[in-house]
């Protein structure tokens, strides 16, 4: 058979250096551990980026893909640095990065009846590799927030709404997905549930309204709870309110390295 040209290694002229190039939006199955079940499957969203120096005109796309199948079943928190140096050896890259979005599921009851039922977080593992190994793990937590203001200035009622508040860490040992997503839950107004009888939402409706947050106390709550985990070396907060009378969302963000403030 006549040899194909390999035109990814053909010279590029321009000596314009990519920071990242691969594949994103890859559904795969992966394995992620469960505090209460060992392990739990389920399909995550996979983005596949490598470095290009400038000479290289592009790099092998196929060649994530290969990885990917490699590691059929494997696909964990333990085996993103594998993963990743394997991206960096098959590619001839200096720098690797591998994200990781995927639905997490947890069985959760209900605080008066006790009904169970399961809730859904949106979690997120980042891994890079140049020299040294980067790890953040993220999670993005539904919860209830009402509006303090709200509260003082009506005679009946007090308007709420669903908040997402999206934590990102970097750590030393483990952090469990169920911790940082308990973490993050005791901090709102009130948790959401999957499934309420009616003693529940009573329950739940005066839990938030003897708990008034705005979208800054979120914010500060997580961040006083993350602070005191000597374990959490890095951690970034978002929250997003969804406004029930406004025609916006509020937002609020606070971003801290113990490092950096001496607090390591």
């Amino acid at each position: 058979m006549k040899t194909m040209p390999d035109l990814q290694k053909s010279p590029d002229t321009r000596r314009i250096a990519i920071d990242k190039v691969g594949v994103k939006n890859i559904r795969y199955p992966i394995v992620v551990l469960d505090k209460h079940k060992e392990q739990q499957h389920t399909v995550a969203r996979v983005n596949m980026y490598v470095d290009l120096p400038h000479q290289f005109k592009g790099t092998h796309m196929s060649r994530f893909i290969e990885i990917l199948n490699l590691y059929h079943g494997e696909i964990s928190v333990e085996s993103i640095d594998t993963i990743l140096r394997e991206m960096k050896s098959r590619l001839e890259a200096s720098r690797a990065h591998l994200e990781l979005e995927f639905p997490y599921f947890i069985e959760k009851r209900a605080p008066v009846s006790g009904a169970s039922g399961l809730m859904d977080y949106q979690c997120r593992m980042i891994g890079t590799l140049d020299e040294n190994p980067d790890f953040i793990l993220g999670v993005a937590v539904p919860v209830t927030s009402l509006c303090p203001c709200s509260r003082d200035i009506s005679e009946r009622g007090a308007h709420n709404q669903r908040s997402v508040i999206d934590v990102r860490i970097r750590y030393r040992g483990h952090i469990w997905i169920e911790d940082l997503i308990e973490m993050v839950e005791r901090c709102a107004s009130a948790p959401v549930y999957s499934l309420l009888k009616r003693e529940d939402e009573k329950a739940v409706t005066e839990q938030a309204y003897d708990n008034p947050m705005f979208v800054e106390d979120l914010v500060r709550a997580v961040t006083e709870t993350l602070m005191n985990n000597s374990d959490i070396l890095w951690f970034r907060v978002e929250c997003e309110n969804f406004e029930s009378i406004h025609n916006h969302s509020a937002y609020a963000q606070i971003e801290i390295d113990r490092a950096l403030n001496g607090c390591g």
